[in-house]
């Protein structure tokens, strides 16, 4: 394989079958951490900066191409943006690795941690004040606003999906971290009309506000919003998940004992629902779960004991109770069924 850019390496039919992970179920993890820049990102910014470009918006030198990201985004936009000779802004938080902040200035990015969190607790409201200060001052200052952008979603529909609906004849569940939501809504509208039947869960850590949660602390990045993003209301997921940060370390430790692969936190939050999920799985069901990102990012952090000893805490009400809904217009069972035992 001779490739002409950096932005060829994106492996779109990587899945590791888990076996018996779920129970008795296999379960098939699309990986797309092995793409470049680490995750699967890349192609969200690709999209991003060719729709300003197919728009007529972007113009090379000149430009300033503005973003909000935890990381894995503004890694991927810095790299985009160096190819394509944008100058870029990203705008992220403490909870961003220092890792990926390094490799952002590397790729010549002008990153900016905020260090305020916002009314809910959170770092998102304050991260979007920041930038409507960099678009008032800067004139050729271009936000490509990953949360509401329609270029997010369709990006996730035409490559994300696909390539799950090409690599399975069927395809009966499908895990999906929620963070802007453009994965989740591009892969819920393209696999919902691909395959009827299919169930689309959305995965969230409890504190997360995007599904109607109540907003509390939260320290792993990727994963969850203090601030519901517009995607959200074309996501349309068949169930939605709550899981605690303790549950992630968990789930990822675990991981790595059991199937020898460092990932995520946003992973290890979609295998905790994958698994809680078990008991409704049928026989013969094909099941993905979609794993954004690997794990060496985050050795510092939810690989470290002190750190997870400090930055991560049960809930105080031990058993949160999540609400899983049926999509009722398509004629789906449209009872609602209540778990509290993800948060334990």
């Amino acid at each position: 394989m001779i490739i002409e850019s950096p932005l060829e390496l994106i492996f779109p039919d990587l899945f590791y079958r888990l076996r018996a992970f779920a129970g008795d179920h296999d379960v098939f993890l699309k990986l797309e951490g092995f793409n470049v820049t680490g995750s699967i990102k890349v192609k969200t910014a690709i999209g991003l900066v060719e729709d300003l470009e197919r728009r007529g918006i972007a113009r090379p030198n000149e430009t300033v191409v503005v973003e909000s990201s935890s990381g894995n985004l503004g890694l991927a936009l810095s790299l985009v943006c160096a190819i394509k000779g944008y100058k870029f802004i990203c705008v992220t938080d403490p909870n961003a690795n220092r890792a990926t902040i390094k490799g952002m200035e590397l790729y010549g990015a002008n990153v900016i941690v905020v260090e305020e969190r916002d009314s809910v607790g959170g770092f998102l409201g304050s991260r979007f004040k920041t930038i409507e200060q960099i678009l008032q001052s800067e004139p050729n200052a271009v936000w490509v606003n990953q949360y509401a952008n329609i270029a997010n979603k369709n990006v996730h529909a035409d490559q994300t999906a696909n390539e799950i609906a090409c690599e399975f004849d069927k395809v009966d569940w499908v895990f999906v971290g929620a963070g802007t939501t453009g994965t989740l809504a591009g892969v819920s509208e393209r696999l919902h009309q691909k395959f009827p039947e299919i169930k689309i869960v959305a995965v969230e850590p409890v504190g997360s506000v995007t599904f109607g949660g109540a907003p509390r602390k939260r320290n792993i990045p990727g994963i969850g919003t203090s601030v519901r993003p517009k995607l959200a209301d074309l996501a349309n997921p068949d169930m939605v998940v709550a899981v605690n940060e303790e549950r992630t370390v968990e789930a990822c430790l675990s991981f790595v004992r059991d199937y020898h692969l460092l990932v995520g936190g946003s992973t290890g939050t979609v295998l905790a629902a994958v698994q809680q999920l078990a008991p409704e799985f049928a026989r013969g069901d094909t099941i993905v779960a979609i794993s954004p990102d690997l794990g060496e990012k985050y050795l510092d952090t939810i690989y470290d004991t002190a750190w997870v000893e400090e930055n991560v805490t049960v809930p105080e009400v031990k058993t949160q109770e999540q609400t899983y809904k049926g999509r009722r217009d398509r004629g789906r069972r449209s009872d609602v069924l209540r778990h509290s035992r993800l948060v334990s």
